[in-house]
């Protein structure tokens, strides 16, 4: 079903298509259903004829087996699902990339439909860009990355520019519209089709080369409405991660050679200080590690207490073997829930679209560990902790990476926010705080091989220029090539002192142009400059090292400014006060409570997350404990102390009993009736509220023989007491 805004953002496209315009773009918050919007957008531009040859575009192998998927579930007409009504290619997929229950038949487009592209084709072809460019290019245009590996069977071939009419360009914040040179874009330019590139981070360079927003639909007003959920934050305070670490002379260390993973053991002969940008690169802690998993644990057990629910926690590690693999043994080990509650999914871990999958939609595992690959773009609504253990600088990628928690009511309808820690003391989210509608990030500078740079001053091109360039880029080299490295360049320059030789080159340059020229395009030396030997990087483990881990909750409104949590109770009293005609439960609290029925609860806990000052439950009742010492105070007693001072403050649980027990003062019940009751009162501690219908539906009651068992006679009777007076007992005790 599309929705409102998903109808709005199609009649923008087609409007910037009727004006002509080729290149354009559509941000929309992720969570809010970018592929569903753009399949029933191609849809209807095929259907139109406006464009029958579609190319989609994606960086992931896992958000095209999503593509996929989407395309082939989509309800192109009643009854006419959208690979029925147009062919649908993909790339090569493992049969493991999908779920082990659904039909597996991804189709790999034939190579004529590229090479040859006919009048009559008329199909959609899902893609990584990685893959588009050595179908383009070659393999040597292709940078592999950790967590994206290139695909074994992709080939270069002859595509012409006008295989396909449209291209849509998923998550185009990223690499492939970065850099004017960059082969991703290179990519891109090489067809000459209308192209609509997809974000929810629209940057600075995104826009540069889509040129124009057509269409946006931000993160706070799917939040206002109601189609996503906002985060609560919970700043972690770790001296390792804000201070670094200090080693004493003496200190046991171990070291991790990064080249054979040997560990060996040393007694520090001085004193060492390592700032924080080395720990989990140069040096890493792991009781800082544990210590963070155990803090997190508390606010995990919390959470399962109160919702009956282990919280689906994701966990953003700084570098995927040492600092990942780290993780996954300690919170194996924090949690101990067995070794696949908790899992690593990287680009190195073996069939990771698996592994993603099974965290999607199965209850295990439940913490996973990753790097990028679960950064952006990955679908699991039900994710509910994102953990902040890698420092990040990049706008587009913090807000990818909060993406993740966004979606809601998939498995769970009580998910009306998600957590953030910031193991940072709240450094990353205060960084990021003003949020901009174009993110502020400038697009990356243009880079050029050093081979292209002598190119250059060979043919005369800005000499003095690329003078200071080469003179930097071998400055560089210098300071980052190992002891053999030094020994090949001595072949060539003396002593393999490069640093003197970067220094001294302008003058030489100037004075013996030729002879420099002779050994700066010798290609044995452009060979070494290209892929000279660095130096094995070690890891130190600070076995002695203690940290000092503490938490607090940020209670934060919409704009992002702060409460302190003695005052966040003055503001919903006051909200209370001004606002009952807004939320049609707190009418019923205070004016109507015999009308308290099964859906108020829930709409009172939805309505007051979505104000702007984000009353979630939990929000509330953190900040009650501090306030009125008092812990998991339910919600009708924060309502109606809001309104009225001298009300008291209830749990559900002392709530319930109260009701519970003055009724069982005026009927006696057998030992089968005593079970239902019990029943009843455990539901009705975790809802506040009960029908005829739960009855059926619930599990705790289906089980027993839900309302047509024996004990019909007995339940009418105890939801008729509830409803009379009971539910106003809810209310009034």
């Amino acid at each position: 079903m599309i929705r409102p805004y998903q109808a709005e953002a199609n009649a923008a496209i087609e409007q910037a298509v009727r004006d002509r315009k080729r290149q354009m773009l559509v941000a929309m918050a992720t969570g809010t259903g970018k592929t569903y919007t753009m399949v029933n957008q191609i849809y209807r531009l095929m259907k139109s004829g406006v464009a029958k040859r579609v190319l989609f575009l994606v960086d992931r192998r896992a958000l095209a087996a999503q593509a996929v998927k989407a395309f082939t579930s989509f309800d192109a007409q009643p009854g006419l699902k959208f690979d029925k009504a147009y062919e649908v290619y993909s790339q090569r997929f493992f049969r493991e990339d999908f779920e082990d229950d659904e039909k597996f038949d991804p189709k790999v487009i034939p190579t004529s439909y590229l090479m040859d592209p006919q009048p009559g084709h008329a199909f959609v072809y899902i893609c990584t860009i990685q893959r588009m460019t050595i179908t383009l290019f070659g393999r040597n245009a292709v940078l592999g990355g950790e967590d994206e590996p290139i695909d074994e069977d992709a080939e270069q071939m002859n595509i012409p520019i006008h295989a396909f009419d449209l291209i849509v360009a998923d998550e185009c914040h990223r690499g492939h519209s970065a850099a004017e040179q960059s082969v991703w874009r290179k990519t891109l330019d090489h067809f000459d089709a209308i192209k609509i590139g997809l974000t929810a981070t629209p940057a600075a360079h995104t826009m540069a080369y889509f040129r124009k927003i057509v269409y946006r639909y931000e993160y706070t007003l799917a939040v206002r409405e109601g189609f996503l959920v906002d985060y609560d934050a919970v700043a972690l305070n770790s001296d390792v991660r804000m201070n670094g670490i200090f080693l004493q002379t003496g200190e046991q260390v171990g070291l991790i050679d990064a080249s054979t993973g040997e560990q060996t053991f040393d007694n520090l002969e001085d004193e060492r200080q390592f700032d924080t940008t080395d720990v989990e690169r140069k040096i890493t802690s792991p009781e800082s590690n544990r210590r963070i998993l155990t803090e997190i644990r508390k606010y995990a057990e919390e959470h399962e207490k109160r919702f009956g629910r282990f919280p689906k926690t994701l966990i953003f590690a700084v570098n995927d073997i040492s600092h990942a693999d780290q993780l996954v043994d300690m919170a194996r080990e924090v949690f101990g829930k067995g070794d696949s509650f908790v899992q690593k999914i990287t680009g190195k871990v073996d069939r990771p679209l698996q592994y993603i999958r099974q965290f999607r939609n199965r209850p295990q595992p439940s913490v996973v560990v990753t790097v990028d690959l679960l950064s952006t773009g990955v679908d699991i609504p039900d994710l509910e902790f994102i953990v902040f253990l890698r420092p990040v600088k990049s706008r587009i990628l913090f807000e990818q990476m909060l993406g993740r928690g966004t979606r809601n009511e998939e498995h769970y309808p009580d998910k009306l926010h998600f957590v953030v820690f910031d193991c940072f003391g709240g450094t990353l989210l205060e960084y990021f705080r003003k949020a901009t509608g174009i993110t502020a990030e400038p697009p990356e500078k243009e880079s050029r091989f050093i081979l292209q740079v002598l190119k250059d001053f060979w043919d005369n091109r800005d000499r003095q220029y690329n003078t200071g360039i080469l003179v930097k880029r071998l400055q560089r080299i210098e300071m980052e090539m190992g002891g053999k490295a030094r020994e090949m360049f001595a072949a060539y320059i003396s002593q393999g002192d490069l640093k003197r030789y970067a220094a001294n080159l302008p003058n030489v340059l100037r004075e013996d142009f030729t002879g420099a020229m002779t050994l700066l395009r010798n290609p044995e030396f452009q060979e070494l400059v290209l892929h000279y030997l660095r130096p094995e990087k070690s890891l130190i483990i600070a076995y002695e090292n203690v940290d000092t881990v503490t938490s607090r909750y940020i209670f934060r409104d919409s704009a992002g400014n702060e409460y302190k949590p003695e005052d966040y109770p003055l503001a919903f009293t006051q909200f209370v006060k001004e606002n009952p005609e807004h939320i049609e439960a707190i009418r019923i609290l205070m004016d109507r409570p015999k009308d308290w029925g099964t859906d108020a609860p829930h709409e009172l806990k939805k309505k007051l997350a979505a104000t702007r000052f984000r009353f979630t439950i939990e929000n509330l009742q953190m900040a009650h404990k501090v306030r009125y010492h008092k812990e998991l105070v339910d919600i009708i007693s924060m309502v109606k102390h809001a309104a009225r001072d001298e009300e008291p403050l209830f749990t559900a649980e002392e709530r319930i009993h109260r009701v519970l027990d003055r009724m069982a003062l005026y009927a006696s019940v057998n030992p089968e009736q005593q079970i239902w009751l019990d029943k009843i009162r455990e539901h009705l501690i975790a809802n506040l509220s009960i029908s005829k219908g739960d009855f059926d539906l619930i599990p705790l009651f289906a089980n027993e023989g839900g309302w047509g068992g024996r004990q019909t006679g007995f339940l009418t009777g105890i939801c008729r007491s509830i409803s009379s007076s009971g539910t106003r007992r809810l209310q009034h005790e």
